[in-house]
């Protein structure tokens, strides 16, 4: 095998047509969320199976489960060594609202070290990274240090509605060891941190009827209830004035964060002040922890909208007799996502006032919690990467988002997933003005080689039986 510094030379050495290649990712404006853009996302899935074939992998192909297909591709040259599944997604957010964007959307800008696009930080520049520490491999020495299986979703910004059957249609041919995503990003860009977890997440969206019909707000003003009023007191009943959730049962089975999460928390440098100026919010939430606690460690649930009436332009003096809310719950370890959706339901419907009806518009069993051994070869083998590339043992952390392949994949497939991605959180992903550092692109590219080389020391059966590498 030729020597990782190589590699490392080759990766630094390629990173102009590196940076071509994604700049020509990013112009594909690969939106899953719009039918409009159906012929784009077939451009890129043609884009990335002809990047796949230049790699030199097998058995490249579209696994359809009907929806946008993903695009996967294998090399199994390393006989005796791990398999790893290596994940991104090549879908993205709409763009909108196009006019707050000082950059158009798919033609990438770099300004200051950064490359401004739709798409850049979620996901294509780190599943750049992830394609290209591969490629380097089997250019410069012919083989990779593991077997590689490349899954390149299409749905992740849709909720991946159809990846569960993906999943199942082609059990046989992804099964592996681990998988490594190039999704769910740094924490940090001066700090070491590894992902250990993702809150799982479940969604619910309600209608509530309170008449047949819309009311003249003079005639019946005063008299009859309005459902814009009743689902506002609806949704005000889920917390208590402290901001911890109100819902029975909704905390059933949520394991508490135990004390190395909590020490790892407080290690990790937070500036809570700073975090909430930066969004003009104020600190809110459950009594009894910190607020990167909350919004890592502990079970939420927001209201994502609510609507009804009249929102046009003027006045219309009606009473609404229709008032619609959507609803998501994020769930930690020890948590079905189902159960507690369905607590937040019942609690709603228990409290339906007489006269009102109240409709299940949506309703969906949701994704898990994940979590990651903390002495798992994943975790084990990225340790000791990040120590050495920085000195310093890395930060165990927990996403407070969901990444519902890590649930999804250990479950239908019996596999663990680390989040490997090298975005960074101010990159202002889903919003306008989307970047990606070409530092992080450099930073990942050898971080990804490193890691790779260092799985080839385990062997299949460590990822099996995890617990002996225990120390």
């Amino acid at each position: 095998m030729t020597n990782l510094d190589t590699i490392g030379a080759h990766l630094r050495q390629s990173e102009a047509p590196i940076v071509a290649w994604l700049e020509d990712y990013l112009r594909l404006p690969s939106v899953s969320a719009d039918p409009a853009f159906a012929p784009s996302m077939q451009a890129t899935r043609e884009f990335l199976v002809a990047r796949l074939q230049r790699m030199g992998l097998a058995d490249i192909q579209l696994l359809d489960g009907g929806g946008e297909a993903a695009v996967f591709g294998q090399w199994l040259g390393a006989p005796g060594k791990p398999t790893i599944m290596v994940y991104g997604h090549y879908d993205v957010q709409p763009a909108d609202p196009l006019d707050q964007w000082r950059t158009p959307p798919f033609e990438p800008t770099t300004i200051d070290g950064c490359i401004y696009a739709r798409g850049a930080s979620d996901v294509k520049g780190s599943t750049t990274v992830a394609l290209e520490a591969v490629a380097a491999f089997l250019a410069q020495a012919g083989a990779c240090p593991v077997n590689v299986k490349v899954f390149l979703e299409g749905e992740e910004e849709t909720g991946s509605p159809s990846l569960r059957r993906v999943a199942e249609r082609y059990r046989a041919l992804l099964q592996c060891d681990a998988v490594l995503s190039a999704d769910g990003g740094r924490a940090s860009a001066s700090v070491a941190t590894i992902n250990t977890g993702a809150r799982g997440n479940a969604q619910l969206e309600v209608g509530l009827r309170s008449a047949s019909k819309d009311l003249h707000s003079g005639r019946y003003g005063g008299g009859v209830r309005n459902a814009l009023h009743e689902m506002a007191r609806l949704l005000a009943s889920l917390h208590h004035e402290d901001g911890s959730v109100a819902v029975p049962h909704f905390h059933a089975g949520a394991h508490p964060p135990d004390a190395q999460q909590r020490a790892d928390t407080a290690a990790f440098p937070y500036d809570e002040a700073a975090f909430f100026k930066d969004v003009g919010a104020a600190s809110h939430g459950e009594p009894g922890f910190s607020a990167r606690e909350r919004i890592t460690l502990r079970p939420a649930l927001d209201v994502n909208g609510m609507w009804g009436g009249y929102t046009g332009a003027g006045g219309k003096t009606i009473i609404a007799h229709e008032a619609f809310a959507k609803l998501t719950a994020r769930v930690v370890a020890g948590q079905d996502p189902a159960q507690v959706i369905r607590a937040v339901l019942r609690h709603l419907q228990d409290r339906c006032p007489p006269g009102c009806e109240l409709q299940v518009l949506s309703l969906g069993d949701g994704s898990p919690a994940s979590t990651l051994a903390p002495h798992h070869p994943l975790v084990q083998a990225a340790e000791a990467v990040l120590t050495a590339a920085t000195g310093h043992r890395p930060i165990h952390v927990r996403l407070g988002a969901s990444v519902p392949i890590t649930a999804l994949f250990k479950e239908v497939l019996g596999i663990d997933t680390l989040m490997f991605g090298y975005n960074l959180p101010d990159e202002d992903v889903h919003a306008p003005n989307e970047f990606f550092r070409l530092q992080s692109l450099r930073d990942g590219l050898q971080a990804w080689a490193s890691l790779l080389e260092r799985l080839g020391h385990f062997s299949p059966a460590d990822f099996r039986l995890p617990s002996k590498l225990e120390t």
